[in-house]
């Protein structure tokens, strides 16, 4: 009998269970994400569970929550009520013991979980007015703790990494390749409390995946392939110069001759086959795309033209076209005002304007990041040469500033460095590090193969550059030299290495008869971001809350600049080591 009613109470509590979270919705609500909104306020306000919403939204298990995001919200005919308190990895408010933190300079959120072995959702939790992030002089509950860790600073052996929901070891060590041994040593806390989500680990900084770096904190990067679509069907256009009218079509060899030079027309031809590729894959993935493409001929009246067009033919994004000066006209017309307007290929600055997107990342951004990179890298123990040009005496100066220990090389008028020169500025005793500024191809064939000379077991010569143009694509300049001299640059464009993308070059070298190039490769990744972006949040400009993305060659960051026009800040900082070329995250 006893074991009866055992029984009896065993079938109504997991029958209860069942009863619980396994219900069928009786209807869906729309719920649009507010600013400062988290996952916790959206369950208490229609009372399900984290299972329940992320069953309709599985986007949310990979990013969160984020502001104007649609969520579909179940509608169950018996809301919960005391289970409410058994969601997994809700914020428990309940702490009644804690101390009070004065926010000082440069301080965040996760290095403050980190020192006080706390949670970043619980501090949200305890102190509502630091979800928008923190502000000098903020006075802060924090939950006391007996052993308080020392705050991190940036130190390049190790990296910092917050735990997600339903992240175990086992998950963590396929992320980041760091495993429970590893991870136990390094917060010795773990033994004692196990992985929490919200809690700040420490890893090897060698370890960090496909992971990028935030404020010192590893975060993960975005692929929109993943995500549920809003928008499912899509238009856009693109205005390249392909001049198809000086084409002479009973000359082949005139043709064939245009053809093989890098031109307008080669460089038209190969982002459209980046481009084109791109549309196949966003509709091989479920999505419905339509291209509209238009010839500019380089011509200011066809542009006319094609602007008419574009009036009556709404598309959700224009590309192009390709040079500033034709863009800028474009994106002039008050007609076209409304759409999203994506300069696509040039490096050098258009007029920004309304919903104007400069999607190669600026010179200016790249010299600040590298400028960062050496001030963290080079101290007065190593021995710095700067090699400038007339046309980058401004960046000379900066970097002297910076580094006023550093010596000057002046090249020759022929655009060289004499040998015995710089034989005599680089010495033994210290690391050499040389940082070349210049966009003359043969100053900078000459310098990097010179210092590449000077190297040895007893002279260590190491080269950088803060902004890497295409002058440094040129087919002379050898990896072997560039690997001698571990030459480090931030760039906008990763080179492809076969080994991790060969399925995707094979593929497309099927369908158009060669490997992608650096402007398919581009026309590639820009049109995929744009296409996803789009098909995610419906609006291009909605879409930039989900922050960095990443394709085969390329990232995008989008920030705001004045008059609602937006610029790409994202950027790679690589390093020539031996004949490969590696990623330096910071």
């Amino acid at each position: 009998m006893k074991r009866l009613r055992i029984f009896y109470f065993s079938f109504i509590f997991l029958l209860g269970t069942v009863v619980t979270f396994a219900q069928i919705p009786e209807s869906f609500v729309s719920h649009r994400v507010k600013k400062g909104e988290t996952i916790e306020m959206v369950l208490s306000q229609y009372q399900i569970n984290l299972e329940q919403l992320q069953e309709y939204n599985p986007v949310i298990e990979r990013f969160g929550i984020r502001r104007r995001m649609n969520l579909r919200i179940p509608v169950y005919s018996k809301p919960l009520n005391s289970t409410i308190s058994n969601i997994p990895n809700k914020v428990v408010t309940s702490v009644t013991s804690f101390t009070i933190h004065e926010v000082v300079p440069k301080e965040t959120k996760w290095r403050l979980a980190y020192q006080y072995n706390t949670t970043i959702a619980l501090l949200d939790s305890l102190n509502p007015e630091i979800k928008a992030g923190l502000k000098i002089g903020q006075k802060l509950k924090i939950p006391i703790t007996e052993n308080l860790q020392s705050i991190p600073e940036k130190d390049s052996l190790f990296n910092y990494y917050k735990v997600l929901p339903k992240e175990g070891f086992y998950r963590i060590e396929k992320k980041l390749g760091v495993d429970q041994a590893t991870l136990d040593s390094l917060n010795p806390i773990l033994r004692e409390t196990g992985l929490q989500v919200g809690m700040i680990l420490k890893i090897p900084g060698a370890q960090s995946g496909e992971l990028r770096i935030e404020n010192d904190l590893l975060v993960e990067r975005v692929n929109l392939i993943d995500s549920t679509f809003l928008k499912q069907e899509i238009k856009l256009a693109v205005l390249l110069p392909f001049k198809a009218n000086e084409i002479i079509l009973d000359s082949v060899e005139d043709t064939k001759r245009l053809l093989q030079s890098r031109n307008l027309h080669t460089i038209s031809l190969d982002f459209y086959t980046g481009l084109l590729f791109a549309v196949e894959t966003a509709n091989q993935n479920g999505l419905k795309v339509e291209v509209k493409t238009y010839d500019t001929e380089n011509s200011i009246k066809t542009i006319d033209q094609i602007a008419s067009s574009l009036k009556e033919d709404v598309a959700d994004f224009i590309i192009g076209p390709l040079i500033p000066s034709n863009f800028n006209y474009l994106s002039g017309q008050k007609s076209l005002s409304e759409t999203p307007k994506i300069s696509p290929l040039s490096s050098n600055p258009v007029v920004m304007r309304k919903n104007v997107y400069q999607s190669v990342t600026q010179i200016e951004a790249s010299r600040a990041k590298m400028f960062s990179y050496l001030e963290k890298i080079i101290d007065t123990t190593q021995h710095v040469v700067i090699v400038a040009d007339s046309t980058n005496r401004f960046i000379e100066r900066k970097l002297k500033e910076k580094f006023p220990w550093a010596i000057t090389l002046r090249p020759e008028k022929g655009d060289y460095i004499l040998p015995e020169l710089a034989d005599s500025l680089l010495i033994d005793s210290l690391p050499n590090k040389v940082i070349l500024e210049t966009q003359s191809f043969p100053l900078i064939a000459n310098a990097l193969s010179q210092f590449n000379a000077q190297n040895s077991s007893e002279r260590q010569v190491q080269v950088f550059t803060t902004y890497r143009s295409n002058v440094y694509d040129n087919e002379n300049l050898s990896r072997k030299v560039l690997g001698g001299i571990r030459f480090t640059y931030p760039v906008g464009f990763k080179p492809l290495e076969y080994t991790e993308n060969e399925d995707f070059i094979e593929s497309f070298e099927s369908k158009y008869g060669k490997p992608p190039n650096k402007e398919a490769l581009r026309g590639y990744d820009l049109t995929m971001d744009l296409i996803l972006r789009i098909a995610v949040s419906s609006e291009l400009d909605q879409s930039l809350d989900n922050g960095e993305t990443q394709y085969r060659s390329s990232r995008f960051f989008y920030q705001p600049e004045i008059n609602g026009s937006f610029i790409n800040s994202a950027l790679f900082l690589l390093q020539h080591e031996g004949y490969e070329i590696k990623e330096i995250k910071e």
